[in-house]
């Protein structure tokens, strides 16, 4: 299967945003997304506080607009200071491993900014995971034991250092990299090219053309 990575922070209310952008884009074609982590602001980075002038402007100026061209229901969340997502996160580790990164993830960030729920709470976590299909003793388990903590470490590494990522969201399509919400047409375009590089490399290898 083709495959688009998203890397994001749960935090960021264009991450959710840009995923309907991308699934418009994508339609009925079989690409699946892969979530990636970078946290915004890593302990012992203080958070944001949606009381403070800087996040009601950027919403006011820019989210809310984007949200209502796009049709995504979404609201500032009321919680302060804003969360940490690094346990979030780890559970996206697990998700992963059984590929249910998107489900997951959109589940996370509709829960933050479609239901102002406290996404740094581990109940909160454990009962989104499940939601998405998760098992909730195994998130739970996960999270009170640390299971991902060094896999999440190494992921932002990765994100930092191997791909440059400085902000979120960052769509990674092919060769070709969005920062932002990226422009229908130019996202539909690196789309196709994803395609068509991953069918001639289908015909160049037989034996993995029915992957």
């Amino acid at each position: 299967m083709t495959r688009i990575s998203v890397y994001s922070d749960y935090v960021c209310p264009y991450c959710l945003l840009a995923e309907q952008v991308l699934s418009d884009a994508i339609g009925d074609r079989n690409i699946s997304l892969d979530w990636r982590p970078f946290e915004l602001r890593p302990d012992p980075v203080p958070t944001l506080r949606p009381e403070d002038p800087y996040l009601p402007a950027i919403w006011r100026k820019s989210v809310y607009p984007l949200a209502e061209r796009l049709g995504v229901p979404i609201k500032l969340p009321s919680l302060s200071p804003q969360p940490r997502t690094a346990k979030a996160f780890e559970l996206l580790a697990l998700a992963q491993d059984i590929g249910l990164d998107h489900s997951y993830s959109m589940r996370v960030l509709r829960a933050f900014f479609q239901e102002d729920r406290d996404i740094g709470d581990p109940d909160v976590l454990v009962e989104l995971a499940a939601d998405a299909g998760l098992d909730p003793d195994e998130a739970r388990q996960a999270l009170e034991r640390g299971t991902y903590a060094e896999r999440h470490k190494e992921a932002l590494r990765h994100a930092h250092e191997d791909m440059a990522i400085t902000s979120v969201p960052t769509i990674v399509v092919g060769d070709q990299v969005f920062r932002g919400t990226p422009p229908m047409e130019e996202l539909k375009a690196a789309i196709d090219r994803l395609e068509r590089d991953a069918d001639d490399d289908g015909r160049s290898n037989p034996d993995i053309a029915g992957e």
